[in-house]
Parts: structure tokens; C-alpha cells; sequence
């Protein structure tokens, strides 16, 4: 078993303080470039991937949404779009998925970011961006260099989640 693999997902946080630094557009292509290779359902791959840089945009962007401090210091967002008609019924859970993989890669880099909340204001977003309404908006990154380090919190044990053959059946380790 390789350990060392699981390091990145052990360690990564939601970011919510940045550092006032620029973030170069290329770690946040290269990041997206990785998110491309989530799974999808037959390889439909539905998503869309929107990166806001203007510090207007981004001001009013927080503006629509409930939660947005993150995204009020944050140098760049990324907007994860899902294509219904591309991916009727597992649209929600490949562009998710894809968004996963773009926050780790995003850990990878050295970046933090969080993940904000967009369902609540799914047509008022669309709008924002210029997007049809074929499309739903998965989820929002606010980016930068991370301006904290967060400890982990704690976890479910394992005895908790996991069950055997059937819902509640316990897990005998």
C-alpha cells in the first residue's frame, strides 16, 4: 500500500483566510486540467469550470450569496458548472465529483480554497455568469494562498458509518 498517496487527502482544509498575493492562472488551469479526469457516467463529462479573477466581479459575485466572507478575500473563484442535458441523470454527482478532484489538485499546488454553497441561488448565479439554464451551478472555489492553517476536525468513527451486507448490520473489525 502506498501511503504516500493518501497524504493530500488527509491533509487537505477548507481554506476561508488568504494571504494578500496574486494566484497565477496557470496553477489554476493545471488544477482544472486534473479535474478532468474524474469519472463521469459514460464518460459524458458535464462540467464547466467558470474562473473569476476581476475583484469587481468577485465583490458582486459574494453578493448573491448567503455565506460569501471566503470569497471576499479570495484572489480568484471558480465557478463548477453541471450540464443537465449532457448527463440527465448523474449530472449532479459527475460535475461533484469533477469539483473534488479540482480542489485537490488545487491542494496539490499549494493553494486553498473552499468549497461555498450555490444551490440556494441557482438563477441568480446563472445570470451572473452568462449561463443557460441547462446548466447548475455545483458548487463555488474561493482561492488564494492559504492565511491559516486549520487542524483537522474530528471524524465518525468507522463503527458509525460503515455497515455490512445491510443497513445497520455493524461491521465487525
Amino acid at each position: 500500500m502506498s501511503e504516500h498517496c493518501f497524504e493530500p487527502l488527509l491533509k487537505r482544509r477548507s481554506i476561508r483566510v488568504f494571504k494578500d498575493e496574486e494566484v497565477p492562472i496557470d496553477l489554476v488551469l493545471k488544477a482544472i486540467d486534473v479535474a478532468r479526469y474524474a469519472p463521469s457516467a459514460g464518460n459524458r463529462q458535464p462540467w464547466r469550470f467558470i474562473v473569476i479573477r476581476d475583484r469587481s466581479r468577485i465583490e458582486a459575485l459574494a453578493k448573491i450569496l448567503k455565506h460569501p466572507r471566503p470569497l471576499l478575500n479570495a484572489k480568484t473563484a471558480v465557478l463548477v458548472l453541471a450540464n443537465k442535458d449532457e448527463s440527465p441523470v448523474s449530472y449532479m454527482v459527475d460535475a461533484s465529483l469533477a469539483a473534488m478532484y479540482f480542489w485537490l489538485a488545487l491542494h496539490c499546488t499549494g493553494l486553498g480554497a473552499v468549497w461555498i454553497q450555490t444551490l440556494r441561488n441557482v438563477e441568480e448565479i446563472l445570470e451572473f455568469v452568462g449561463a443557460p439554464s441547462n446548466y447548475v451551478p455545483i458548487g463555488l472555489f474561493a482561492i488564494g494562498w492559504p492565511g491559516e492553517q486549520p487542524v483537522a476536525k474530528e471524524r465518525k468513527h468507522l463503527s458509525e458509518i460503515v455497515f455490512l451486507e445491510r443497513f445497520g448490520e455493524a461491521l465487525k473489525q
